[in-house]
């Protein structure tokens, strides 16, 4: 039946609301939902008379725009497996993405078709749009003239909805499979949770191509018909002119940081909102206590991840605690060691999740999959925890030495793999550092074969010019070796004493 289909939960709400004021943005724009259905299905009609089958992939790098997600609307719609890719990706990891994903349809910016289009043809996309920072392109040309009427594919609820790229630690990125199912639970846990109501207004400044903003946020307006503001990105000033009329704001740590330092913000501004939240990277307890001092608001920390959405939360009628990500959500929960030996409380181990939201594994990766669930079905998150004695939860540390940068997961194995390829480097090591802006820094640890007299210039550049910049390196060391253990290993805890200083 269709309403297996996630698109089905949402046009419920829709249908019950068409009048209301669904986006708004800085530049005037307003859609209603009854455009928003009526769009969509243009979209949904465009991509299926185009070829479009319920499974396949659609890829999506474009700027935030309404537009943009009018087209995840469609997707849905039309059954087809929408794949977002953040717009920082260079085409050499796009290239990656197109081969492994295998989509039928790529949609990007303008500018960068010329540059994606071999790419995109030798992984056998059937056919290109382009949808500019301001809505327009061939997509909406051709979607234009195509029948307002659609009815929603049939989906069964383990059929996929999304595919999220995660980085992989051995260089090589992860697809993770997020079903109707997933998405749906997730969201109607959140609306719950969060006490979401009608007369809600979100102000949106995420980026739109991961689990934050594309799914937590619009997925929980999309389930009240609220009113969101749409925002092209952070900032500051735009922040805090619509921050009166809003009830709720979502965001990253970097986000309140920026907030805090600008003197022109405070109180006034918070008056109408009832909800502030925080994730994607950890929340300073300096920066919890800041914001609560200032404002009288006290943001509400969790915690999730792509394979999941969203897992633990500080309550929303509740202590919420700085440093803490609260308690279990609509999903079971345990901290094990290595070995899947279940700990007592108190005792720091890693976490394993267990419910609806969790993902169906990654794409084309069946033994990845099988070797990060447990036999019981349990996930192995790969984030150190501890439950304390008041029962909240707290992201202790990381597995796999993940570094998080202005809310994006940064792997170092990846960049590593690159900074291994650049001529004049004999091998490197690549660690984070606290940084108070972006919550943590890339720092490059680099050992040279005496070819060439590089610089730390070169090294941040040649990365700049592989990847996208949030993982290119801030800082530079040379060493004349590695430091390592008896087995050879790297010690990266050395190394990060060294990026502290």
């Amino acid at each position: 039946m269709s309403k297996n289909n996630l698109y089905h939960l949402f046009e419920q709400q829709f249908t019950g609301h068409s009048g209301k004021t669904a986006f708004s943005t800085p530049a005037g724009n307003e859609f209603t939902y009854q455009q928003v259905m009526d769009i969509s299905s243009r979209i949904a009609n465009l991509l299926v008379s185009k070829g479009g089958k319920p499974g396949d992939r659609v890829a999506v790098q474009v700027d935030k725009t309404v537009e943009a997600v009018l087209l995840y609307l469609g997707c849905l719609k039309a059954g087809l497996v929408y794949l977002p890719l953040n717009t920082a990706y260079k085409s050499s990891e796009v290239d990656y993405f197109l081969s492994d994903a295998t989509p039928i349809f790529l949609v990007c910016a303008p500018e960068k078709h010329t540059d994606l289009a071999d790419i995109a043809t030798a992984a056998g996309v059937k056919e290109i749009f382009t949808l500019d920072s301001k809505g327009c392109g061939s997509l909406m040309d051709a979607s234009s003239s195509q029948s307002e009427e659609f009815q929603t594919i049939p989906r069964k609820s383990d059929d996929l909805a999304a595919i999220l790229y995660t980085s992989g630690t051995t260089g090589r990125s992860k697809g993770a499979m997020l079903t109707h199912e997933n998405l749906a639970s997730n969201a109607q846990t959140l609306v719950k949770y969060w006490a979401f109501e009608e007369n809600d207004v979100l102000l949106h400044a995420l980026p739109i191509f991961h689990v934050h903003g594309l799914f937590v946020a619009l997925h929980c307006a999309f389930l009240k018909a609220n009113k969101v503001i749409f925002l092209d990105k952070f900032d500051p000033a735009a922040v805090m002119e619509n921050l009166p009329e809003a009830t709720v704001f979502m965001g990253v740590p970097t986000f309140y940081v920026r907030l805090l330092d600008n003197h022109e913000f405070g109180k006034e501004h918070c008056q109408n909102m009832r909800l502030f939240t925080a994730g994607s990277a950890p929340l300073l307890e300096e920066t919890f206590n800041q914001f609560t001092d200032l404002t009288g608001h006290v943001i509400l920390e969790r915690y999730g991840m792509s394979e999941a959405g969203m897992i633990t939360s500080n309550p929303y009628d509740g202590k919420r605690i700085a440093g803490s990500v609260g308690f279990p959500l609509d999903n079971e929960v345990r901290i094990a060691d290595e070995d899947g030996n279940i700990l007592t409380d108190g005792e720091i181990g890693i976490l394993e999740i267990k419910g609806p939201n969790v993902f169906k594994g990654y794409w084309k990766m069946p033994e990845k999959t099988a070797s990060e669930f447990r036999p019981d079905g349990f996930f192995i998150t790969g984030d150190m925890t501890v439950k304390g004695e008041d029962g909240y939860y707290r992201i202790v540390g990381r597995s796999k030495d993940l570094i998080i940068s202005g809310g994006y997961n940064v792997y170092p194995k990846e960049i590593e793999s690159y900074l291994d390829e650049m001529e004049g480097v004999l091998e490197s090591a690549v660690v984070g550092r606290p940084d108070p802006d972006f919550g943590e820094a890339v720092v490059a640890f680099i050992v040279k074969d005496g070819s060439t007299d590089l610089g730390d210039v070169d090294v941040i550049r040649f990365a700049k010019d592989k990847l996208a910049n949030f993982k290119a390196p801030k800082e530079v060391h040379f060493l004349d070796e590695l430091p390592r253990n008896t087995m050879g290993k790297v010690q990266k805890n050395e190394l990060r004493n060294i990026a502290a200083k």
